[in-house]
């Protein structure tokens, strides 16, 4: 069967400490994949070695059956990897508009003698990624505060703003490092329908995530890490049935 990405036994140790522990990962192609686990368990640290930013110890990544384990963070970018940040890093003085239109400039070819010329072909460069940069922010739901500045966003159009730039490289798999942090209920149900809307127009979502409701609710299957190493996968219903899920979570009181 071949994998849209898969890990095998990828492995990461940070001063003798190992955060990822010989873990395996397969996602196919239109799947929402949530990865839940207690706080220091190595979610990150896996989203971190699945999308480049991070090289692993051991262990192989691979993305539709090619080795890309020692392809730094740009190059899988390149090939349809995308993803956001905990802590997503906006141009804060710049509108929502302007900050999409800067990640779509930094993942599209350009031609410095054309732009220093200021030939008409810059010109319609720059319209072109004007009218996509709309697109996005039209997809994630935000066109209403494209002339905002970013910095003024509440928390929840701040997410879906750097969700917006994530896709500026049209991703083929999305991978979400808890977007759901800080926000209120109403904020949170936003977020998931956005991400549902996403998984609708073909991108593949890996999502790490603490809330349980979210996950459990949207994510067609979920992985669990604890200690740095899978403890359980499978369906929601499975995964939360879990005796070893339950212990992790509760410290055997479930």
């Amino acid at each position: 069967m071949t994998y849209l990405i898969e890990a095998r036994r990828l492995r990461m140790e940070f001063g003798g400490l190992v955060a990822v522990d010989d873990v395996d990962m397969q996602i196919t192609a239109g799947e929402i994949r949530g990865l839940i686990g207690p706080n220091g368990s190595g979610k990150t640290t896996l989203l971190n070695l699945m999308s480049g930013w991070l090289r692993p110890r051991s262990g192989q990544l691979l993305w539709k059956d090619q080795h890309v384990t020692r392809q730094s963070h740009y190059r899988l970018a390149r090939l349809g990897i995308g993803r956001t940040f905990q802590l997503g890093a906006l141009f804060e003085e710049m509108t929502c508009l302007q900050n999409v239109s800067m990640s779509l400039y930094a993942s599209t070819p350009w031609n410095p003698l054309a732009g220093i010329l200021g030939l008409r072909s810059e010109g319609r460069r720059a319209d072109t990624i004007e009218q996509q940069a709309v697109s996005l922010l039209e997809l994630m739901d935000i066109l209403d505060v494209r002339d905002e500045l970013a910095g003024s966003l509440p928390l929840g159009y701040r997410r879906w703003l750097a969700m917006a730039m994530a896709l500026s490289i049209e991703p083929e798999l999305l991978m979400l490092d808890e977007p759901l942090g800080g926000m209120n209920p109403v904020e949170k149900t936003a977020t998931m329908a956005r991400v549902s809307g996403l998984a609708e127009h073909g991108v593949t979502i890996l999502l790490v995530e603490h809330d349980m409701n979210a996950v459990m609710g949207f994510c067609d299957r979920v992985s669990v890490l604890n200690a740095g190493q899978k403890i359980a996968e499978g369906s929601p219903e499975t995964v939360r049935a879990d005796q070893r899920v339950i212990d992790a979570y509760l410290g055997g009181e479930g």
